[in-house]
């Protein structure tokens, strides 16, 4: 929730008049409960209900790392949630293979951002990934790690440029 990635999306969201909420995982800061990466999708869920209730407006889910492959699972089959950007999705990380079948069936636009260097997404396990996804959806490799170490500016543009041709 507070790291470089995450602020530069919500800036990101913010210059189209999106309110962001971030928070953490069950377990993740002070947050209470226990991170076991299958109970997450109902974090995502409960700030999904807050938000459609709280603002009415368009939702584009936007996610790092854990949190972009617990969101987009949670956000997929939600008639509400209109788009998905990933950042740095996993492939492998922490002793946890993470699985993205469900994006087969997954119409809504999404958009793929990783580090060419990444070393939880691995380029070919990446674009693998992607490419099994059912359209519409873009990746973009940028210069890079998992966290975008020296390329936050390009990663926030990148942002903003496909939200624009999203007509958001």
């Amino acid at each position: 929730m507070h790291n470089k990635v995450v602020f530069h999306a919500m800036k990101a969201l913010h210059s189209f008049g999106f309110p962001v909420l971030r928070f953490n995982f069950r377990g993740a800061g002070l947050s209470a409960g226990r991170h076991d990466g299958r109970d997450e999708t109902g974090d995502v869920q409960a700030a999904l209900i807050w938000l459609k209730r709280e603002f009415g407006l368009p939702i584009v889910f936007a996610g790092f790392s854990f949190g972009a492959a617990i969101g987009m699972r949670a956000c997929c089959p939600d008639p509400e949630v209109d788009a998905l950007i990933s950042l740095g999705t996993p492939v492998e990380a922490d002793g946890r293979l993470y699985s993205y079948r469900f994006l087969r069936d997954c119409s809504k636009p999404k958009l793929f951002v990783s580090g060419d260097r990444d070393q939880f997404g691995p380029h070919e396990e990446l674009e693998e990934v992607v490419a099994s996804a059912a359209d519409p959806k873009e990746l973009v490799f940028l210069p890079g790690d998992h966290f975008f170490e020296g390329h936050l500016a390009e990663m926030r543009l990148t942002l903003q440029s496909w939200l624009q041709e999203q007509g958001f």
